[in-house]
């Protein structure tokens, strides 16, 4: 896998710490306030239909990635990552469409392979399939840490919401060596119309060539 495949994927891959993930230190029992708090998260993340917002990409080892992400629910999603960085993501149908528009190459993975699937799909729902591991509160900002409940070992998706107003803010992506990825979102705006072109895959190449 190349370098800049393997900052893509650590985009979608998901608050973990870079000492440990919640999967790394094992589910722990949540109080009635964390319960609340989940279900708290849900409704949120149910209720989203339109979100676009800037987003800011940083990894553990100081790769740094920016630009805007679309979001309509079901099952849409696109990442427009600002010069230097050629990639485009789009999630349709099903898939995830990966595109370099320098080195113009195109690959496809399976949506539901992806952490952030959850938040794609018809009905968002913190249990089932992913199983709330870790309830943090700071300032001002929630954090809910999630693992897959068939393999809780292979990595977390921690989602950050900010307060007044509860919105999502970002998350972070853990993988299974502990390896993080931390996706911030700014000016964002939800419930607004978003052009359902942008999920249209179309090869980009750079211009003149």
């Amino acid at each position: 896998m190349t370098r800049r495949r393997a900052i893509l994927l650590a985009g979608f891959a998901a608050i973990a710490t870079p000492a440990a993930s919640p999967a790394q230190r094992g589910a722990t029992s949540l109080s009635s306030e964390d319960r609340g708090d989940v279900a708290r998260a849900e409704a949120h993340l149910d209720s989203l239909r339109t979100l676009t917002a800037r987003f800011l990409q940083v990894s553990d080892r100081g790769a740094v990635a920016e630009g805007r992400l679309h979001l309509h629910r079901p099952g849409r999603l696109r990442l427009d990552y600002a010069p230097p960085s050629p990639l485009l993501i789009i999630a349709a149908r099903g898939q995830i469409i990966q595109h370099d528009r320098e080195l113009r190459q195109t690959s496809y993975i399976l949506m539901s392979s992806t952490p952030l699937a959850v938040l794609l799909r018809e009905r968002v729902e913190l249990s089932g399939e992913v199983t709330p591991v870790a309830v943090e509160r700071g300032p001002g900002v929630l954090r809910i840490a999630v693992v897959q409940a068939s393999d809780p070992r292979a990595g977390s998706l921690t989602l950050v919401f900010s307060e007044r107003p509860f919105r999502l803010s970002g998350w972070i992506v853990a993988d299974a060596q502990g390896a993080t990825t931390r996706v911030t979102l700014s000016e964002i705006e939800t419930g607004g119309v978003v052009d359902p072109g942008l999920f249209l895959f179309r090869e980009e190449f750079p211009q003149g060539n």
